[in-house]
């Protein structure tokens, strides 16, 4: 098992990577794993994933001893069958209400820097460094990387990393935009369960409908999105968290957002 997934009853989803030895390199099989994770967020009622990886690594990137083990059309099927389930994995983590945490330490890399890029808030250890790796062994992008990358960074810093492969610190990770916040290294694990239970407490769904206003933004005119935030504004103040928030605060009490319930079912092509 490369990934191990724990759902907890109180709603919080912990996500590891457990291939220390390989530095959590992404194969197959973590690529599928990752993906049943993902699945399984959907399915249940989930109000915060926490995702973590097992070692010194959070995540060198592709695992390339397995690559290695094919050639020619065989290599281009096995990795369209990894990047497949890897890509399905993030799409179905970027669609929840449930806000994403990671925390990462040691060497990110390829692949890697898309999962901690996918994640609403990544805290990094200060011992992390962040490397784009791919053009270095003649690959190109996957995971979102060159989706991200440009967003976060913008465009001309996306490229120099993408192309020169320069080690950031972890330092120069969150002053740039990639990471959310450095964390002493001892405490990673504890800040990132304490920022997990803090947003596993909140308004989920009005946290989904944040999710989605900043993604969409990004490629949206001023007028459309300011119409798409008014009609999900009226929307979340006539729901349940809205109108329990307002109470709270009128009431002068710290609001109880209750978890959703309901099933969730998982779409045909993921």
């Amino acid at each position: 098992m490369s990934v191990r997934t724990e759902l907890r009853q109180d709603g919080l989803v912990r996500i590891t990577l457990t291939r220390p030895e390989a530095g959590n390199a992404i194969g197959l099989e973590t690529a599928r794993g990752l993906l049943d994770a993902a699945r399984a967020c959907v399915r249940e009622p989930v109000r915060a994933v926490l995702l973590t990886a097992e070692g010194r690594s959070f995540c060198v990137g592709g695992d390339l001893r397995e690559f290695a083990r094919y050639q020619g059309p065989e290599l281009e099927r096995h990795l369209i069958e990894v990047t497949d389930a890897l890509h399905k994995a993030l799409r179905l983590l970027a669609a929840l209400d449930a806000p994403l945490v990671a925390a990462v330490q040691g060497a990110v890399a390829g692949a890697g820097i898309g999962l901690a890029a996918a994640a609403d808030l990544t805290l990094a250890a200060e011992d992390a460094t962040f490397t784009a790796a791919y053009t270095a062994i003649g690959y190109s992008p996957d995971a979102g990387v060159s989706w991200f990358l440009p967003r976060l960074l913008g465009p001309k810093r996306a490229l120099e990393l993408l192309l020169t492969n320069r080690r950031l610190s972890a330092a120069e990770a969150a002053g740039l935009g990639l990471v959310s916040r450095t964390v002493p290294v001892g405490e990673l694990s504890a800040e990132a369960e304490r920022t997990a239970e803090a947003l596993r407490g909140g308004p989920t769904a009005a946290f989904g409908a944040t999710r989605r206003l900043v993604a969409a933004g990004l490629d949206s005119e001023l007028g459309p999105h300011l119409d798409r935030e008014a009609r999900a504004l009226a929307v979340a103040a006539s729901g349940r968290e809205g109108r329990e928030g307002v109470a709270a605060f009128l009431g002068k009490r710290a609001p109880r957002f209750t978890p959703l319930t309901g099933e969730f079912s998982v779409p045909a092509d993921m």
